[in-house]
């Protein structure tokens, strides 16, 4: 029984691990330098490349089924943040820190606090 465990979560895993046509595509006209690319299907169906870019630039990039990009997410140092959001962060312990572009043109900020990510705008709004 267990081995049969095993070789399920093996094959999901494995075709998890690899996104439509589409989608690779996509991914290689948007990122062609990209470096160590891993690919996941999240719960709610996109495909997320993570990869670096540069040698150490560690990114990820959201796709749908049909290849459409959704958003990139790169991580950055905190002082990178805008200043109305190092002022909402202040006194607490941040993880680490992330700039996403959407694709409707927007940039969000994400902070890891206490295990929960927090997305403010440019302004410092918190928006979850």
């Amino acid at each position: 029984m267990l081995l049969s465990l095993f070789a399920l979560v093996s094959c999901a895993t494995a075709f998890s691990a690899n996104p439509p046509q589409a989608v690779l595509a996509a991914f290689q006209q948007k990122f062609p330098n990209a470096q160590d690319v891993d690919w996941s299907k999240e719960k709610n169906g996109e495909w997320e490349a993570e990869f670096e870019l540069t040698g150490s630039q560690e990114m990820s990039a959201n796709f749908s089924s049909d290849g459409r990009w959704l958003e990139t997410e790169t991580e950055i140092a905190f002082s990178e943040l805008p200043a109305p959001i190092r002022t909402a962060l202040q006194g607490k312990k941040v993880k680490e820190v992330a700039r996403i572009e959407k694709a409707d043109g927007s940039t969000v900020y994400e902070a890891e606090v206490k295990r929960k990510d927090l997305i403010f705008d440019a302004s410092g709004k918190m928006l979850n």
